[in-house]
């Protein structure tokens, strides 16, 4: 993606030089890449971000005085960039049925609504679902790792702990956190509908408070998923390392470390989760009891082995 930057920033050098309209794309692009509110659908990955930013900035270009040559290089930046998550899409295993329809149940509900009305404790979005790639990412770590025994530490509705209880054998468990007793319900309600489901217990309860008891029961799990509250995942990661919670061999996959881009944006474009998040993986980087590796899959995932 050098190249791309590269490109978009001689585009913006070169309007900086014309006599009008000069500093309209400029600020559009710092706008959208500080604001944290954005209409629905929007892009919550670095790729996602990426695209539309060209989508935006070939627009501009078209409407203004830009150079055939600068029109050619963006229009033909923009179709390497929008095609590549449909390509990998198209080409990925499909979903199950069941997945299927919990994704689509996630995206026709209401969750403003189910804020503003109390029923959840938090904001909630569809964007927070993995999706396809991810959770066929998920359910082939399940496989590789041979686990019979996973962790999901935050669920939402559901998706990711189902894709990755299609991978377990029959006597698999799946334990999922769930800090919000609506969510918990709805994706229990989806997991009736998948021959999978039985394989799946959801802890209604914050995070950490699941961690530790899990801890102090002697659990171990041979592959761990966190994606909950990401001021907290310094914790999580200390809590796990610090017992026998990751079983000898197993592997932690720690979603949303890429946030956005923020994490590799200077500090003062990093919303409050970003923030958390490059402090996360400075610390995941500086302990010397794992060996990890950050994967560019939607919007970050690292994998972390214990050494």
């Amino acid at each position: 993606m050098g190249r791309v930057y590269t490109i978009v920033n001689m585009v913006l050098r070169y309007w900086l030089t014309r006599p009008h309209g000069i500093l309209h794309l400029k600020s559009k692009i710092e706008n959208y890449m500080t604001t944290t509110q954005f209409n629905q659908p929007r892009a919550v990955t670095p790729h996602g971000i990426l695209v539309e930013l060209l989508q935006s900035t070939l627009q501009l270009a078209q409407s203004s005085n830009t150079s055939a040559e600068v029109l050619t290089s963006l229009q033909h930046i923009y179709k390497l960039a929008a095609g590549l998550e449909p390509y990998i899409g198209e080409y990925t295993t499909n979903e199950s049925e069941a997945l299927t329809a919990l994704a689509q149940k996630t995206s026709t509900e209401d969750w403003s609504k189910r804020f503003s009305d109390g029923e959840t404790v938090r904001q909630l979005e569809q964007e927070m679902l993995s999706g396809h790639v991810e959770g066929q990412t998920l359910k082939m770590f399940v496989y590789l790792t041979k686990a019979k025994r996973v962790l999901e530490v935050g669920m939402f509705t559901g998706y990711s702990a189902l894709a990755m209880a299609e991978a377990l054998p029959d006597d698999g468990k799946l334990v999922a956190c769930e800090v919000d007793a609506y969510v918990a319900s709805f994706a229990q309600a989806c997991f009736q509908n998948s021959p999978h489901g039985n394989k799946i217990s959801v802890e209604v309860a914050p995070a950490l408070e699941t961690l530790r008891k899990l801890a102090q029961n002697g659990e171990s799990f041979d592959l761990i998923f966190i994606d909950a509250d990401k001021k907290e995942y310094i914790e999580y990661f200390h809590t796990i390392l610090d017992s026998s919670l990751l079983a000898p061999g197993g592997l932690i996959c720690v979603d949303n470390t890429l946030m956005q881009g923020q994490v590799y944006l200077p500090n003062e474009q990093r919303s409050v989760n970003g923030k958390a998040i490059t402090e996360f993986n400075q610390v995941v980087a500086n302990d010397s009891r794992v060996e990890q590796v950050i994967l560019p899959l939607r919007d970050g995932v690292t994998l972390i082995r214990r050494i």
